[in-house]
């Protein structure tokens, strides 16, 4: 099941996708449609629960029969009147506030840690942990929205596709061996980084945070549906032009691994949002290097997952 967020009304809505057509999809407004849900085993006091929530965050946080009453609901309206069409240009990121920052996972695939070697003349050791790092909720952006550039703060903005796991419940402490059981879901995310506040500042999380830097989306695949995480396709592209090929076999550092390092004294919460690394191919590392510019589109394909597209623009003057 692909669970997004779109605009509606003016305020976000979350819903099930049922099919892209081009530039429109085919929805079911989940909130429209929540007191339905009963007829597919949904308790009423977690219906009236996921309508007082936040957004997709709520039903992140609903019990499992509310996400099997959805998902039975939904295959039973697809292809009727119970299906809404909205353009792409109407979605947001499937989390678009996240309530505390998006975690990063950096040189988790060895052929970028290689190439990031080979360009600055150094080589550095296999990670024997991984390397954490965060991306705070101002970064975030949903697929279509503009990538934008001051050119007074950075000129050196880069991309890196990744691999984003939803959490799905709490936890505190995890085993590897249960680790995957607090994936609620998986989505895209574009790691943008301005290489020069990277070396400048020598650490990941200035250059790596600023507004607009991390798109996420188009929409969350419940982790159900994907059978092996580990033999994902992705593909990034500028202009059309691929930059970025690899799998998820290549992670360094398999989810189970640094979903649990990562919870060691630390409670994750339904909602949190980790990326697992980017493979080899960004622009700093190409001979000349390529940074983004105004004008371009990175597109960022994640095997049945989908798209995230991003157009870059320069940021409008801010003299507040």
């Amino acid at each position: 099941m692909k669970l997004l967020t779109y605009l509606k009304d003016q305020s976000p809505c979350c819903a099930v996708l049922v099919q892209e057509d081009g530039a429109h999809l085919h929805v079911i407004d989940v909130y429209s449609n929540a007191f339905r849900l009963s007829k597919h085993g949904a308790a009423e006091r977690d219906i009236q629960a996921l309508l007082a929530s936040d957004g997709l965050l709520g039903l992140i946080q609903s019990p499992p029969s509310l996400l099997s009453a959805l998902l039975a609901f939904s295959a039973s309206e697809q292809g009727t009147l119970g299906t809404s069409v909205i353009g792409l240009d109407a979605l947001l990121a499937p989390i678009p506030s996240p309530r505390r920052n998006v975690f990063c996972v950096g040189r988790n695939y060895l052929d970028h840690v290689k190439e990031g070697d080979a360009k600055r003349g150094l080589q550095t050791p296999v990670p024997l942990h991984p390397q954490f790092f965060t991306k705070p909720p101002t970064s975030v952006i949903g697929t279509g929205a503009f990538i934008e550039l001051e050119p007074q703060v950075s000129e050196h903005i880069d991309y890196e596709i990744e691999l984003a796991v939803v959490i799905g419940r709490a936890v505190r402490n995890i085993a590897p061996a249960q680790a995957h059981e607090a994936i609620f879901g998986y989505t895209i995310l574009n790691d943008v980084t301005a290489r020069d506040l990277q070396r400048r500042h020598d650490q990941w999380f200035k250059g790596k945070g600023l507004d607009s830097f991390c798109p996420i989306g188009p929409w969350v695949i419940t982790s159900d549906d994907v059978a092996d995480p580990y033999d994902l396709s992705l593909e990034l592209r500028v202009n059309g032009e691929l930059r970025q090929s690899d799998n998820t076999r290549n992670m360094h550092f398999k989810l189970d691994r640094i979903i649990s390092d990562l919870s060691q004294g630390m409670t994750l919460l339904p909602g949190d949002i980790i990326a697992t690394g980017t493979p080899a191919g960004v622009g700093y590392a190409m001979t000349p290097p390529q940074f983004l510019k105004p004008g371009d589109t990175v597109e960022c394909r994640i095997g049945q997952i989908g798209t995230l597209r991003n157009p870059v623009r320069l940021r409008a003057p801010n003299f507040a």
